[in-house]
């Protein structure tokens, strides 16, 4: 099924391959859904914020769409035939680090945690709020900023100077991170993660002092999905250095960064 690229609320007709600019500012959400009505209520919900909305019935085509002509953001229904969001996500990993948030049904738990660790940046149990849905992606957008930021753009005075502990260097201002001189790709809140614990070497941050970093006040999140970003993010290092420890767990009170 092709691309419907939107600004309009969806009707029910056949699907049609075009390309709708953006307005100047407007940012766009790719939707990926086999539910066409959640593909309806959800684009019109998203449009009425002013968003521009692409919606998927597949992951096949969406995955092909996507990477053609990135969104600001893409929301993925985890059950899809052909190809389910958990591949849809492993397959866009490979070659971006798009902010996606999941969309699952309360009993797909194993999914979500499996999905956070592949580098989901959310996701939101089935049924759900238009109003929460559009909460987070208002704070993954505002946080997304830096990556959309032209890596040649030269750095403004009030703009954060690197975080360097150790082998690890952290550029607030465009979203660049590299590992005794190798880059490492990290996802929105896997960056601001690792930097509320880069900040303060050797201080000990709670899960929800690592959430309250991470996500916006009107964002809610249990321990779980801090834990998948964690053991995402040590993933990630130990691929550039299988000696990678840096990321210290203390059980029952939460993490710490050793600059050591």
């Amino acid at each position: 099924m092709a691309e419907m690229p939107t600004d309009q609320p969806l009707a029910p007709r056949s699907d049609t391959d075009q390309s709708i600019a953006p307005l100047a500012g407007q940012q766009s959400i790719a939707l990926v859904d086999d539910d066409r009505n959640i593909l309806t209520t959800v684009s019109i919900a998203l449009q009425a914020e002013g968003y521009l909305t692409r919606v998927y019935s597949d992951g096949a085509t969406a995955l092909r769409a996507i990477l053609d002509n990135p969104p600001d953001l893409a929301i993925f229904d985890i059950k899809m035939p052909r190809m389910d969001g958990l591949e849809l996500l492993q397959r866009l990993r490979e070659k971006s680090d798009l902010p996606v948030i999941f969309l699952t049904s309360k009993d797909e738990e194993t999914d979500e945690a499996l999905g956070l660790a592949m580098g989901a940046d959310d996701y939101i149990a089935k049924p759900f709020s238009q109003r929460l849905l559009v909460a987070r992606i208002r704070a993954i957008l505002r946080r997304s900023e830096l990556v959309r930021r032209d890596p040649a753009e030269p750095a403004s005075e009030d703009q954060a100077e690197p975080i360097r502990r150790g082998r690890l260097v952290m550029d607030p201002a465009r979203h660049h991170v590299t590992w005794d001189e190798r880059p490492v790709s990290l996802t929105v809140t896997e960056f601001l993660i690792l930097e509320a614990l880069a900040i303060r070497p050797g201080v000990i941050k709670s899960r929800n002092q690592l959430m309250d970093a991470a996500y916006s006040d009107d964002v809610f999140v249990d321990d779980r999905t801090i834990d998948s970003h964690i053991k995402r993010l040590r993933r990630k290092f130990r691929n550039a250095d299988s000696t990678f420890s840096a990321i210290e767990t203390l059980y029952g009170a939460g993490y710490s960064f050793a600059d050591g």
